[in-house]
């Protein structure tokens, strides 16, 4: 019996893009979400989708076998895809060990299992080979990681993995369990309270504006606005979670603790 994968797909996000290309698959993608910056090839695809919206005719017209999506935020898109009679996949992966299983498990819907874990185990092996370099730090460095800025949210699961593979001590490690982002909401305050030594911003869809973190009343005492160890990750490399976080994001923090150590 020939079975017939998937060969018309629609990714929602832009981590299952990502994946699919370092699959060698990415000629079997028909629309991608318009953040979609990995790899640039991937651009020139028809974009049929922001992060809580989509154009539905559209993705209809592409006749897809197939639409990937990502978490909650996405289930009223998923549901009118569903109801329109699609085939969809929703991952939900919020820690590192949960992305790489994203990976098999796309693998797998696709006909490419044994490509997507090794993948996976080059992922894995690149990361323990960050955590070993990390582990001969001096120290690790009191970090606090902030996805937006007003309100201050931060910790979730996968980024606060990475700054601790790549050398950091997370402040706010009671925030890994939670899922929601209204659950991350942290108090500028506090933040000043535990007194990190390393700030790294990543505001999503928004250039990060050093000037608004170190005007925050009490972040003048804070060591990381002392001694000017604020930094930018671009969101395209560290908040979504897929490869992009587990190569280049990591290995960006990394550097910088590195040179701090």
């Amino acid at each position: 019996m020939n079975i017939q994968y998937p060969s018309r797909i629609v990714c929602l996000t832009e981590e299952t893009t990502e994946t699919l290309y370092l699959l060698g698959q990415g000629d079997r993608i028909v629309g991608v979400s318009g953040y979609t910056v990995r790899p640039p090839e991937a651009r020139l695809k028809p974009k049929v989708s922001a992060f809580i919206n989509a154009k539905f005719d559209k993705i209809q017209e592409l006749r897809p076998d197939l639409v990937l999506a990502l978490s909650d935020l996405q289930a009223d898109l998923v549901a009118e895809l569903v109801r329109r009679g699609m085939n969809v996949v929703v991952f939900n992966q919020r820690s590192v060990a949960e992305i790489l299983q994203m990976i098999a498990m796309l693998g797998g819907l696709i006909g490419c299992q044994r490509e997507a874990e090794q993948l996976a185990d080059r992922l894995s092996a690149g990361l323990e080979t960050i955590r070993a370099a990390a582990a001969r730090f001096p120290s690790r460095p009191r970090v606090f990681f902030e996805e937006w800025d007003e309100p201050l949210i931060s910790g979730i699961r996968w980024v606060e993995e990475l700054v601790a593979i790549a050398g950091g001590a997370p402040i706010f490690p009671e925030l890994e369990q939670a899922g929601l982002a209204r659950d991350r909401i942290v108090d500028p305050a506090e933040v000043a309270r535990r007194d990190p030594q390393v700030i790294f911003a990543s505001w999503c869809g928004k250039k990060m504006r050093k000037a608004t973190i170190t005007s925050r009343p009490g972040w003048d005492a804070v060591s990381a606005v002392r001694n000017h160890h604020i930094f930018e990750i671009k969101s395209t490399y560290i908040l979504q979670p897929g490869p992009a976080s587990l190569t280049d994001g990591v290995q960006q923090i990394h550097k910088i603790l590195a040179s701090l150590a």
